[in-house]
C-alpha cells in the first residue's frame, strides 16, 4: 500500500484516469489518502477523511511514508479558517489555500508536508463547535457558484457544501448526498428539526440527489445554481425567485 498527500491548493478528483473524465470531487491542500493503484500518469486514491475514491494526476500529489500517514490520522486536525488565504514555503513562494485546507503538524504559524516547510498566518480551526455555529459557517458560502464535484467557495455542489460546513465545525460527513442520508437520526417532521439539521431530496426514481442545511423559521440554505436560501415545506424546497418547488423532500436527519 502506498500513501499520498495533496501539496497543491485545489486538485480535481476524476471518475476515470483522464483529464476529460467527470469531476467527482476535489482534494484540498494538505489532505492525505491511500494510493490504491498507480499507473503511468494517474493514481486511484481513497481519501482518509471520508473514504471517497477517484483518480488523481500523478503530478498533483506527493507520496509519503506510512509513518507520516499514521501520524496525520492520529494527530489534531488543523484547518485553514479564512475563505482564501496564502501560505509560503522556504523559498518565500506564495500559494493560495481555500477554507478547509489541512495544515499538517501546525505549530507557531509553521507546518510541514514531507520535507517542505510552510508558514501560515491566517485563522485556524481546530476544535468542535456548537451546533448553532453551523448556520453562521454556511452563510460564508452564500452566492458561491454551483460546481458538480466542487468543495470550495469558488465552486461547490450540494453535498460538498454540507460536508465542508460540518467539517469546519469539527464533524464528519460522507461526500455524496446519498451517503450522508444514511448518517444520523431520522426526524418525522420539519417542526422537530433544529438549525443545522439536514434535509434530503429525491428524484422521480426515488434516488436521493440533493441535500441542504435547515435554518430556523422553515428556511433552508443549499447549493442550487449557487449557494442560496429558499423556503422549506413538507413538499420540499420552494424557490423564492421562480416561485415553484424545485426539490421533493425525502427525509430529514439530525446528525449532531
Amino acid at each position: 500500500m502506498d500513501y499520498g498527500i495533496c501539496n497543491l491548493s485545489i486538485v480535481p478528483l476524476r471518475e476515470e484516469p483522464s483529464d476529460k473524465a467527470e469531476l467527482v470531487s476535489q482534494i484540498l491542500f494538505g489532505e492525505h489518502f491511500k494510493v490504491l493503484e498507480i499507473r503511468k500518469k494517474w493514481s486511484k486514491i481513497r481519501l482518509a477523511f471520508d473514504s471517497y475514491e477517484g483518480w488523481l494526476d500523478n503530478k498533483q500529489f506527493e507520496l509519503i511514508e506510512k509513518e507520516m500517514y499514521d501520524s496525520l490520522e492520529k494527530g489534531p486536525k488543523i484547518l485553514a479558517g479564512n475563505l482564501v488565504d496564502f501560505i509560503s514555503n522556504q523559498k518565500n513562494e506564495l500559494m493560495t489555500v481555500p477554507i478547509g485546507a489541512n495544515l499538517p503538524n501546525f505549530r507557531n504559524n509553521k507546518f510541514s508536508i514531507a520535507n517542505e516547510q510552510y508558514s501560515y498566518d491566517g485563522e485556524v480551526l481546530s476544535s468542535k463547535q456548537p451546533k448553532s455555529n453551523l448556520i453562521q459557517t454556511a452563510f460564508l458560502f452564500l452566492n458561491s457558484p454551483y460546481l458538480w464535484g466542487g468543495k470550495t467557495p469558488f465552486g461547490i455542489d450540494c453535498s460538498g457544501f454540507s460536508q465542508l460546513v460540518y467539517k469546519l465545525n469539527g464533524y464528519s460527513l460522507k461526500r455524496d448526498a446519498s451517503q450522508q442520508a444514511k448518517q444520523g437520526e431520522v426526524l418525522s417532521f420539519i417542526e422537530e428539526s433544529e438549525p443545522g439539521d439536514l434535509a434530503f431530496f429525491d428524484n422521480d426514481e426515488g434516488a436521493i440527489t440533493h441535500v441542504g442545511i435547515i435554518m430556523k423559521d422553515n428556511y433552508i440554505i443549499h447549493a442550487h445554481g449557487k449557494v442560496r436560501i429558499d423556503r422549506l415545506d413538507h413538499s420540499g424546497i420552494y424557490n423564492v425567485d421562480s416561485r415553484r418547488h424545485t426539490h421533493k423532500l425525502r427525509v430529514i436527519k439530525k446528525i449532531i
